[in-house]
């Protein structure tokens, strides 16, 4: 065993009151040495104290332990003693020496000189701080431990938290710092630390040069523009970039490469996020109730999150997956702690599908404003299942509206997607159908619906302004390819991209939310509301930024020995190579700067209730021939594979399969 963990080990081993009393031991040991040290400097005096100089000896050790006792220095951890602790000690031996120096002046001993008084504590402080350094230096490992590290390391940014960083790192020994970037100029060239500060136009040449594997972003208050002009610039680069960890974890004192954190998926998303407007944000929220359907999604539960910031009066929870309701439940109730939140969190099992329970809800808690984001959102899951989108996209949209017109909810907005607009699938035309339908409920003043039995209800009058929200693929949900992409990355690749063109539109999970938050407070009844989200995204860029901010390069033809290959798998069941916002091109400007709205052809509910009443039987009885046609039917631009493939088989002679319409009085719409 080494000699160092020889004598560290026990030492570490030892309960803390030990530990305490061996520093006292060494500090009281230090102030009667540097008693003695200082008598051989001032008057050449090695032997034993004379006359009256024993008394300097007793007055050392008596001053220092209850100054540093008071001073909090026997409550640090040597291993983890830093900068702030060396200051403190520096305070307590200052304090020491002002009355050190006081009690010589007075009691003027015989034999001691009062330039002692100035002499000792010098020395004093030189001693303790010493055996400070040293000690953290011995028990946490010392320079050994660099050659054990996991990485070279650059810290982009010199300030307060680049700083305390490196300091964390130090004591962890899982990099080696090799330097800071600044953007600012008066710091180039400089050291910290004994660290040098480049410039961001060097760090290139300094990545080659001295072999870098890793940068960490450490700017906190940095603008997202400046962010990503230097996420851009690191791209090319061929190290991991990371971000910076929560200061709470760096004042632990314990940072680890576990600790880390990947690039936000702004960074990801190469454009700033799109700022939100407060005043819209409360104004369908703040003092009232308000129900969030498909609460525990990656959508609805981000919602959830940022409805309690604006202090509604009750949040009611509506789940059908019980983890998931629980889930959102636990994490809601601690941000409320958190952040002192006085909002009552009702969580709540319920289906879409089943209107008795929603109209049981909606009567008890009587909301304000409902959000709906309850939807089978995943594409080749939808293609596969087209009966069960169909019931819950559609038939579950509608329940929830009709349950919100006959309990006077005030706003219900539906939360929808880019894929709705001309769909090659059934995710994105059943999200249509539920566009088609809330604008066909809002656009009249009074409905009749079909009861279970085949009867009519009383005429419900409509008070309710709906609005529905479009927007396009969400970095970091549960279906998004980020969380894919990382996974795959972990594993070694392949990355699997199924188009080499595909591209998409892209925004944050808060930007999704907070979109939907506003508009639904602009509305005026029947709005299609979508965002200008910019350039659209290739898949195949992000895969390739991806991985090169992960430290690695892509295998393809150009470089054949690269990291990691990236995989063209080919679209999936109604996929499309790109995604669009509009259906017309007519959009309007709104209040919010970043958000149109769309003016969108429907059907008036007299035409579109029968078609329905048909569609929802089809469904039951999964008749996907009569499914697909009324889709074709109403879905401006729906073409889906399966029709090019039905068109196919007529065309070589295949029966196609037949179907009988049902009426509005043979079937219900809603259960």
């Amino acid at each position: 065993m080494p000699f160092h963990k020889f004598i560290a080990t026990p030492l570490l081993a030892l309960p803390r009151p030990a530990k305490r009393l061996v520093v006292v031991a060494i500090d009281l040991v230090l102030s009667l040495l540097s008693v003695w040290v200082a008598f051989y400097l001032r008057v050449d005096q090695t032997g034993l104290p004379q006359a009256q100089q024993k008394y300097v000896y007793l007055l050392a050790p008596l001053l220092a332990f209850p100054l540093f006792v008071r001073f909090g220095l026997y409550r640090a951890i040597f291993r983890y003693t830093g900068m702030a602790a060396l200051f403190t000690t520096a305070k307590a031996v200052g304090v020491y020496a002002v009355l050190f120096f006081t009690a010589l002046l007075v009691l003027k001993w015989d034999g001691v000189p009062r330039s002692l008084g100035l002499i000792q504590p010098l020395i004093f402080l030189l001693l303790v701080g010493g055996s400070r350094a040293i000690a953290r230096y011995w028990l946490a490992g010392g320079s050994r431990k660099a050659r054990h590290a996991q990485g070279r390391l650059l810290i982009y940014g010199a300030g307060d938290a680049g700083v305390q960083t490196a300091y964390a790192l130090g004591l962890a020994h899982q990099f080696v710092l090799l330097g800071f970037i600044d953007d600012d100029k008066a710091k180039a060239g400089r050291s910290i630390n004994g660290v040098d500060v480049i410039a961001p136009d060097e760090v290139a040449d300094a990545v080659e040069r001295m072999g870098v594997t890793d940068i960490l972003l450490a700017m906190p208050s940095l603008d997202r523009a400046r962010r990503n002009e230097i996420v851009a610039m690191l791209r090319g680069l061929h190290v991991h970039v990371r971000s910076l960890p929560g200061m709470g974890d760096l004042a632990s004192g314990r940072v680890t490469v576990q600790d880390f954190q990947e690039l936000d998926v702004e960074d990801l998303l190469g454009r700033p996020p799109v700022p939100p407007d407060s005043t819209l944000l409360a104004k369908n929220l703040a003092h009232k109730v308000v129900l969030v359907t498909g609460a525990g999604g990656s959508i609805g539960s981000e919602l959830c999150r940022q409805i309690i910031q604006e202090k509604p009066r009750q949040l009611v929870l509506v789940e059908h997956n019980e983890f998931g309701l629980y889930s959102i439940h636990r994490e809601l109730e601690g941000l409320c702690t958190e952040h002192a939140l006085r909002v009552e969190l009702v969580p709540l099992l319920a289906s879409v599908g089943n209107f008795g329970r929603l109209k049981e809800i909606c009567h008890l808690y009587r909301p304000a404003t409902v959000y709906h984001a309850a939807a089978y959102k995943h594409v080749p899951l939808v293609e596969s299942n087209p009966s069960e989108g169909v019931l819950n996209n559609v038939f579950g949209t509608l329940n929830m509206a009709r349950a919100a017109m006959e309990s006077e909810v005030a706003h219900f907005v539906l939360v929808s997607t880019d894929k709705a607009v001309r769909p090659t699938n059934v995710m994105g035309a059943t999200k249509r159908m539920a566009e088609l339908v809330l604008q066909a409920l809002s656009a009249s003043g009074s409905v009749v619906f079909h009861l279970p039995d085949g009867s009519l209800s009383p005429e419900v009058r409509n008070r309710t302004l709906f609005s529905m929200v479009r927007f396009g693929n969400v970095l970091g949900s549960s279906g998004s390819v980020v969380p894919l992409f990382r996974k795959q990355l972990r594993d070694g690749g392949p990355l699997t991209v199924t188009h080499a063109e595909v591209t998409r539109y892209f925004m944050t999970i808060p930007e999704a939310a907070q979109l939907v938050l506003q508009a639904g407070a602009m509305a005026r009844g029947g709005d299609v509301f979508l965002l200008d989200m910019g350039q659209p995204v290739k898949i195949m860029d992000l895969a390739r930024r991806m991985v090169e901010l992960s430290g690695m390069t892509v295998c393809d033809e150009d470089h054949p020995g690269g990291d990691i290959e990236i995989r063209i798998t080919g679209l999936r069941p109604g996929e499309k190579l790109y995604e669009e916002l509009l259906i017309s091109d007519n959009p309007e400007g709104t209040a919010h700067a970043r958000i149109m709205k769309a003016h969108e052809d429907f059907l008036p509910w007299p035409q579109l209730a029968p078609v329905l009443v048909e569609m929802r039987h089809a469904a039951i009885q999964s008749d996907q021939e009569t499914m697909r046609s009324i889709l074709l039917q109403l879905v401006h631009g729906y073409s889906p594979e399966s029709l090019r493939a039905s068109t196919t088989e007529k065309a070589n002679g295949a029966a196609p399969q037949r179907h009988t319409p049902c009426t509005s009085a043979q079937l219900n719409i809603l259960e």
